[in-house]
């Protein structure tokens, strides 16, 4: 999968998809991430993106001819399943847009600024616009890096056992269970005994009655 992000600040972005996982799937194959300065697109010596919104109103707007040219130069290379729009006012992200995002080819982010992009981009360019959440933050950079750790991590091969990512919180309405580790006892505190038991049926059961208790206490709205 390659996905190319468009951003007028591109070096926010640089630095979180150089460690961790993302970092190992871009080394391995398994991930193409290219992040492209939408300023390299302005055609004036000031490299400017943004103008004055028409009818007046405070803040400035995304012009549409930079983004016009730089997600044509990109469809001129290589086609294209999803140009999205990373944006308060669009669907909120859930695990099953990301299980679907996953499965698609080459994708195309663009990370809103200002007061947004002129209504044309949307309407002539973008094929779904995404929220990461019901707040604003100063442009949709961190919104793209949630939306590609989100899927780059479901790509087969990127996980070091892949059926950690089957076992998520949303992969199945429920939140996941609680979860121990060594040592087994803790200025008092134990692991519940049934993890200790190598009872592997038995530990599933108790994992999934602990994911419905989480799920009905702390998010009844999946369960409906």
């Amino acid at each position: 999968m390659r996905i190319d992000i468009i951003s007028c600040v591109p070096d926010l972005l640089h630095s979180f998809f150089s460690h961790s996982i993302m970092k190992r799937a871009q080394q391995a194959g398994h991930a193409e991430i290219v992040v492209h300065d939408l300023r390299d697109y302005s055609t004036n010596k000031h490299r400017t993106i943004d103008d004055y919104a028409f009818g007046g109103g405070a803040g400035m707007v995304m012009q549409i001819e930079p983004i016009a040219r730089c997600i044509r130069a990109l469809q001129s290379q290589r086609d294209y399943d999803e140009i999205i729009y990373l944006t308060p006012d669009g669907e909120r992200l859930n695990q099953k847009i990301v299980n679907q995002l996953s499965l698609k080819g080459d994708l195309i982010m663009l990370c809103g600024h200002y007061k947004g992009v002129d209504q044309r981009v949307r309407d002539l360019f973008i094929t779904r616009e995404i929220s990461i959440g019901d707040y604003v933050l100063s442009g949709g950079e961190l919104g793209a890096a949630v939306l590609v750790d989100s899927i780059v991590r479901l790509i087969p091969g990127v996980l070091n056992d892949e059926t950690s990512a089957l076992t998520d919180s949303f992969q199945d309405n429920l939140l996941a269970p609680p979860v121990f580790s060594r040592p087994a006892e803790f200025e008092g505190h134990v692991v519940p005994e049934i993890l200790l038991s190598g009872h592997e049926a038995k530990i599933e059961n108790w994992r999934y009655e602990q994911a419905l208790i989480r799920t009905r206490e702390r998010r009844p709205d999946l369960l409906d």
